[in-house]
């Protein structure tokens, strides 16, 4: 499925300010970028870079006191999506059979204390008999026992401060399932991107767990469709793939995100289908 996707992001800098942007959608396999362009205004000298291993694509810039600039991206992309059966899901994989890129994404994060999580993952999800089911479980736990506040947040909130609270925005339900993903040794990992039919529009992040030999997708604020949505990145949590980092005094000014698919005929994924969705 082809989509369009577009942000705007406009700043004012009250010091001398380097920002890390993660707005450009990633190079993988199942992603073919058409199109894409990237503006900044007034014109600021900018460095693209990614780190190795990782199809996260990042910028960095650095402004002056007093600067008041926007950075635009769009770009339209083929998303290759796969739906896959849930009874092709049911078999286990014992954890020295994963693939070693997927062994770091058990470990506890930034955000995501798996550790201090144990003892309630295991009571709540351990009875359950294979790692799909405990996701899924887990998935509509969370969307079930936590609401969804804009506003409510901030930078320091991790997964066990949501647990607590029972609120929080799309980031916090992500963190809080993949602990919990963790917390039974299922491999769980941060998914942000462009979404369709998002209300209201913005970045949005979800999560993926490895089930069956695939990474599942996951939304535990079931606010967007499963097909359609458009990768930036994934990672262990969010402090490594925030969408704007900066090192000085600035305030965001406006912002705008877009996503829309390209041909008419689009068919949203039935969640009442026995199936789930990988974006590779």
């Amino acid at each position: 499925m082809r989509f369009k996707v577009s942000s705007f992001l406009s700043y004012e800098a009250f010091s001398a300010t380097t920002f890390i942007f993660n707005i450009q959608v990633a190079r993988l396999p199942t992603q073919l970028i058409i199109s894409e362009s990237l503006t900044i205004t007034p014109e600021i000298k900018y460095e693209e870079f990614v780190l190795q291993n990782s199809a996260t694509r990042f910028i960095k810039m650095e402004v002056d006191k007093g600067t008041v600039f926007s950075i635009s991206y769009e770009a339209e992309v083929d998303v290759l999506h796969e739906l896959i059966p849930d009874k092709k899901l049911s078999q286990s994989i014992a954890i020295i059979n994963l693939e070693n890129e997927v062994l770091p994404f058990i470990s506890p994060s930034r955000y995501c204390e798996s550790d201090k999580l144990l003892d309630f993952a295991n009571q709540q999800f351990g009875h359950l008999p294979n790692e799909y089911t405990k996701i899924k479980a887990i998935n509509e736990w969370v969307f079930n026992h936590v609401t969804y506040k804009a506003g409510t947040s901030d930078s320091s909130r991790s997964a066990c401060d949501v647990l607590d609270l029972k609120e929080g925005v799309c980031k916090d339900f992500a963190h809080l399932a993949i602990a919990l993903c963790r917390a039974l040794d299922i491999p769980a990992r941060y998914f942000t991107g462009y979404a369709y039919a998002l209300d209201p529009p913005d970045f949005h992040a979800c999560f993926e767990a490895y089930a069956g030999g695939k990474w599942l997708f996951f939304d535990p604020t079931q606010l967007s469709i499963p097909n359609g949505l458009v990768k930036i990145a994934d990672a262990k949590d969010a402090s490594e793939v925030a969408v704007a980092s900066f090192f000085g005094e600035v305030n965001c000014t406006f912002m705008k995100v877009e996503c829309h698919p390209v041909a008419t005929d689009f068919i949203p994924f039935d969640k009442e289908k026995k199936e789930a969705v990988s974006y590779g």
